[in-house]
């Protein structure tokens, strides 16, 4: 049975118009998903009682009001009633294959293949918390790479993945395994490793030839690694601009982690472009980023310290990386306020692995208790993922011709955000997520 479109006066207009929004396709539905409300994060206008049909490639072919349409019996319904639809969410920075409750030395009790595995209950998590596009920024063994091959085959449930594989950086940076005697170390350098232009640029090229769809690169010592220090530059701006040339050339992108200030201005001036973390930015940082022409986007993860300080001892965190946290947190924190105000282009970063994958909505609080409203922190976590990934024709928003990666919430996020840290449905593609 095709379907039957009854439209009202106003969706009339709007049809003859071409409004985008609610283009209209008759062909080739099979789903048709609606709630009460919808949020249009381009517009940041609510919409009222919304019908989003889907096509069988997965994508949003028209949207139009749900007290006017009709559909034929071989359209399948998700039926939201009483519920707010929002984009599905997106993580700009997460470790699939890092478990939150395992620290510092502890990760040696367990054999390489381990990783991998957790990394599967990982992305389901992360899914289920409503975030249907994750980049992870760095794996071991090419999980990320792996698992996004079985998400797509169907041999796993999870977000879609834009991989990184290895992250880059210098000898005995942050990027690099610091916690091992020279006597236990591998004769030749890690992967991801590099000490000059060319290294970096083979690097680039090695992690691109392996499947990786961003480049990571560490500019600045961390948090959570040995022997460095947050603020420390790791990387000479020349040498980001090498990473940052080689990666466009081939049409990725690259983030780069920096804390510290020096390091930060180092990656806005050599093009990077995301900045992870960006903790110590100075005022002359922020007004870099909030200036240059190619975007660069910062992605603060300013909640997990409330995770790390109450768990970290337990899980086996060593206390120097314990004291780095407590030093950088408020710090960062306030500098979140600085950048936003400023006008520096924000993402939605959790860091998810330092904390676990299936809390990360609660940073959405944090966000806006310094100095966000609750639908620019929205837009953080959708249009602009998908801008700062250049994926904003697929995903970040619910609109036409975009992937039907659509959540839902009981209240209303744009009174109360903390309605995201409980999602109460997932679509993906069209799909209702079990």
């Amino acid at each position: 049975m095709e379907m039957t479109v009854n439209f009202g006066k106003k969706a009339r207009v709007l049809a003859l118009c071409g409004a985008a929004l609610f283009a209209t396709s008759a062909n080739a539905q099979n789903v048709v998903i609606t709630a009460d409300k919808m949020v249009d994060v381009l517009t940041g206008k609510v919409v009222e009682f919304p019908a989003i049909f889907v096509g069988e490639d997965g994508r949003i072919s028209s949207i139009a009001d749900a007290r006017t349409v009709r559909w034929g019996s071989d359209v399948k319904h998700i039926n939201l009633s009483g519920k707010t639809l929002l984009p599905g969410l997106i993580d700009m920075h997460v470790h699939l294959d890092g478990p939150a409750d395992i620290g510092g030395y502890r990760g040696l009790e367990f054999t390489d293949s381990f990783w991998g595995m957790t990394a599967v209950g990982n992305a389901h998590a992360m899914l289920k918390a409503g975030f249907t596009t994750v980049r992870n920024v760095g794996s071991g063994n090419r999980n990320d790479i792996g698992l996004k091959q079985a998400i797509e085959n169907d041999y796993a449930i999870g977000p879609r993945i834009i991989p990184a594989g290895y992250a880059l950086g210098a000898t005995g940076g942050h990027c690099d395994s610091t916690f091992l005697p020279p006597s236990l170390e591998k004769a030749e350098k890690e992967e991801g490793i590099a000490d000059s232009p060319d290294e970096l640029r083979y690097q680039v090229r090695r992690q691109r030839k392996y499947g990786a769809e961003v480049i990571k690169v560490c500019a600045t010592g961390g948090v959570f690694s040995r022997n460095t220090e947050p603020g420390q530059q790791q990387l000479t701006e020349s040498e980001l601009r090498v990473i940052a040339d080689e990666a466009h050339q081939w049409g990725i992108r690259v983030a780069a982690h920096a804390h510290g200030g020096d390091g930060i201005k180092a990656a806005i001036k050599a093009g990077i472009d995301t900045i992870e973390h960006a903790s110590l930015v100075d005022d002359e940082g922020i007004k870099l980023a909030a200036a240059r022409v190619r975007p660069v986007w910062f992605s603060m993860d300013i909640y997990n310290t409330d995770y790390t300080q109450a768990e970290g001892a337990k899980n086996g965190v060593l206390e120097d990386n314990l004291r780095k946290d407590r030093e950088v947190a408020q710090i960062q924190r306030d500098n979140f306020r600085k950048a936003h105000k400023a006008g520096v282009k924000m993402v939605f970063g959790s860091d998810a692995g330092v904390m676990p994958h299936g809390d990360i909505g609660k940073q959405f609080r944090v966000m806006v208790e310094y100095g966000m409203t609750p639908m620019e922190a929205i837009q953080a976590a959708t249009r602009n993922g998908a801008q700062a990934l250049g994926r904003d024709k697929d995903v970040g928003a619910i609109a036409v011709g975009r992937y039907a990666d659509i959540i839902a919430v009981d209240g209303d996020p744009l009174t109360n955000v903390r309605e995201l840290e409980t999602v109460d449905a997932v679509v993906k593609s069209g799909k209702l997520i079990e």
